[in-house]
């Protein structure tokens, strides 16, 4: 067997973004058949190119490949003689009991080389052109979408895309990371586009205010209102960056934290879209409480009987009884009604059961002097 095969191996996997581990050796108590320094190159699947000792050994390694793959973590490990084969976390190295009769003792070394990580630029702006250039300087692997994109105009580029139909990019893309940077061009179609890939972080260069305009457009039409609210906009770190190469810069930061388990800071347009559906929703309410006080000018008008029955369980015993007489002064029971529709705005609380409240409605009712 050839030791060194883990070279050759090793350039092959990486050459087709394979993700694999470097296993080395760290040191051997005899009798074991490695020895300190060699190495191989383990592939997720258990192949084993190369030399890192004999059959006892080999679980063990496979199994914390596997781990070490899952996460991007090296580990350490030892392989020791032991009538068990349980392992054992002593803090700085991981103990695997091995149970053959050739005895000896292993201290490996597991390195995991990941495949890099695909950033998906949309559109075709100086911030984007800018990206596409810095992005694979961090070990970022780049693909480009564009109406129109040549790629002779992204030299960077791993793949570029001259459409930005969203059955196209899904079809032909994955990507954990997007960045939008349409700057005006086609925004809310690259915007689409990006939320077909489904990825892990997605950012949109853009002012809060032309986010929240353009989030709440794509809500309204159709789009997943949780996946919208992921979009980070504005995106990027604040350096006090000008120019689009510091804007890229900036941006960049942000995909190199998530890509890193960084916890990104919360999106000011998620923030503005929040609130404005909020206003909507308030708007609305009182718009609602509006049209009961109006209603309720004539004694004579029944609120209970016109109004659904959770706006009439939300109104307190007070204005129904100022409404039972109209002797007492429509004005008063007007106004006492909407400021009870006011509260019952700020608070959305019941505070009677809907048909206890319209039993209450209905014998006022019946004891005015309007006859109900």
């Amino acid at each position: 067997m050839n030791r060194n095969e883990w070279i050759t191996q090793a350039a092959r996997l990486q050459a087709a973004d394979q993700p694999f581990a470097l296993v080395t050796v760290l040191s051997a108590q005899a009798p074991t058949s490695g020895k300190a320094g060699d190495k191989a190159v383990v592939t997720p699947d258990g192949q084993i190119h190369g030399w890192i000792g004999g059959g006892c050994a080999q679980p063990a390694v496979i199994k914390t490949v596997r781990r070490a793959l899952l996460d991007g973590q090296p580990r350490k490990i030892r392989i020791a003689p032991s009538d068990e084969s349980a392992e054992r976390d002593l803090g700085d190295v991981l103990e695997f009991g091995m149970a053959c009769h050739s005895g000896g003792t292993l201290e490996l070394f597991i390195d995991p080389v990941m495949p890099s990580a695909m950033l998906t630029v949309v559109g075709d702006s100086p911030v984007a052109r800018a990206l596409v250039g810095l992005a694979p300087r961090v070990g970022l692997r780049v693909a480009v979408v564009a109406q129109g994109a040549q790629a002779a105009d992204f030299p960077d580029a791993d793949t570029v895309l001259d459409s930005d139909d969203v059955s196209q990019v899904s079809a032909r893309l994955s990507s954990p990371f997007v960045v939008v940077a349409t700057q005006g061009r086609r925004d809310v179609q690259g915007l689409k586009a990006a939320l077909a890939l489904q990825p892990q972080g997605l950012w949109f260069v853009a002012s809060a205010r032309k986010a929240g305009v353009l989030l709440e457009s794509l809500v309204a039409s159709g789009e997943d209102p949780a996946a919208v609210a992921r979009i980070v906009a504005p995106a990027g770190q604040f350096i006090g960056a000008q120019t689009p190469e510091e804007i890229a810069l900036s941006v960049l930061t942000s995909v190199v934290a998530a890509r890193r388990g960084r916890e990104p800071a919360a999106p000011a347009a998620q923030a503005a879209l929040t609130g404005s559906m909020a206003s909507s929703v308030s708007s609305a309410a009182q718009s609602s409480a509006a049209a009961s006080a109006a209603m309720a000018t004539s004694c004579c008008s029944t609120p209970a009987a016109t109004e659904p029955m959770e706006a009439a369980s939300a109104k307190t015993v007070a204005p129904v009884a100022a409404a039972s007489s109209c002797c007492g002064g429509a004005k008063k029971a007007a106004a006492a009604h909407a400021a009870t529709a006011s509260d019952a705005v700020a608070v959305p609380a019941l505070t009677a059961e809907p048909k206890a409240a319209l039993a209450t409605v209905a014998a006022s009712a019946k004891s005015s002097c309007c006859g109900g």
